[in-house]
């Protein structure tokens, strides 16, 4: 990784004038994961503009800048989460150069816990996308491509392929944005069920030591059937290696860029307002909270709902239960199995679970 040339608002370019070998600067890219860094970038933007306007040297070490901006940022309604990332961002930055890091300083640190007192807030959440609205959304995929030009007679439609392959995986497989988009064809392989997919790195397995492995089970009903969906998406597409979700471009061809995780979000509100359902309080996460959602409420143990979310927390876990009181009584409780599986059996012999997916049926 290059890191000569930077803009001055880059936290990479506090390195310049260290004599990095090229191996180490690589080291320093794969530190933080590809969406930390650029939210890290555009954070030290955001500060070292506010310090040109208010005359403040960004490197200074200076603890009151730092809490000033936390006053500002909180006077302008920014949210907790922000200004958290914010911090994190800058106690980055200057680790990175080796200077004393001010976010630690008394001040700041007593700024930063009566802000969160004051305007700590609960998380927006994603709205769980599951059964009956995720059927829904997946029969309103289209299937089949049109064309104004006479004479080109209609093709299948590659953008409702993906978006299925992309809901059914997101939601069985109970994945995160970041491993779907990260996911590839050479990470997927063939199991006794239907497929297993290896996730090298993930949120709780950053430096990919024990690789995650999710099973995505064959279903009886090919319309919600992820195996079918990821194969069927695979022929149409031509694809078979890189990046499993890419672009289509507008003459129905997939290309090789990999979407990108707001891409992935915006996907998945197109496909939601495509049934007819607002899209707003949804995206990609909502998938993964749609499992653990149905999952509960079908009567799963927390236990065999993270055998497949890959929850190390029961409590990270409980705050994904949460849906209308109502739909309770619509679905009715079957049990889970849990399995608890080494890497080798998950390959060769895993039994899938089947009340969270009963929407295969």
């Amino acid at each position: 990784m290059d890191l000569d040339h930077r803009p001055s608002t880059d936290p990479f370019a506090l390195l310049d004038d260290v004599p990095l070998s090229d191996a180490e600067a690589g080291y320093v890219a794969a530190a933080r994961a590809a969406n930390t860094l650029k939210g890290y970038r555009s954070d030290w933007a955001e500060w070292c503009s506010w310090c040109a306007t208010e005359g403040f040297d960004p490197l200074a070490g200076d603890p009151a800048p730092n809490s000033r901006y936390l006053v500002f940022l909180a006077g302008v309604g920014a949210k907790v989460g922000t200004m958290a990332r914010r911090l994190s961002a800058l106690r980055f930055a200057f680790r990175l150069r080796g200077l004393p890091d001010p976010t630690q300083a008394a001040r700041v640190v007593a700024v930063w816990e009566g802000i969160r007192r004051t305007h700590g807030a609960p998380a927006e959440q994603a709205a769980p996308l599951m059964p009956p609205e995720l059927v829904d959304v997946l029969e309103a995929c289209p299937t089949t491509k049109t064309w104004r030009t006479p004479g080109r007679p209609p093709e299948p439609d590659l953008v409702g392929a993906r978006d299925r392959a992309l809901l059914l995986v997101g939601f069985v497989g109970a994945l995160r944005r970041s491993e779907l988009v990260g996911l590839d064809f050479e990470h997927i392989n063939d199991h006794p069920q239907g497929l297993v997919v290896t996730i090298p790195r993930s949120k709780t397995n950053q430096e990919g030591t024990e690789p995650d492995l999710v099973v995505l089970p064959i279903g009886p009903n090919p319309a919600r059937c992820p195996v079918r969906a990821l194969r069927a998406w695979a022929d149409l597409a031509g694809i078979a290696s890189g990046p499993v979700l890419r672009a289509v471009s507008t003459g129905n061809r997939a290309g090789t860029r990999r979407l990108d995780a707001g891409a992935l979000n915006v996907l998945v509100q197109k496909a939601v307002a495509r049934a007819g359902i607002d899209p707003l309080p949804y995206s990609a996460h909502s998938l993964r909270a749609g499992f653990v959602t149905y999952a509960h409420l079908r009567g799963a143990s927390d236990r065999a709902i993270a055998h497949q979310t890959r929850h190390r927390s029961m409590a990270t876990l409980g705050q994904y239960v949460r849906v209308a009181g109502q739909r309770r009584d619509a679905i009715g409780p079957v049990r889970l199995r849990t399995t608890s599986c080494s890497r080798r059996s998950l390959l060769t012999g895993a039994k899938t679970s089947s009340a969270a997916f009963d929407i295969l049926r």
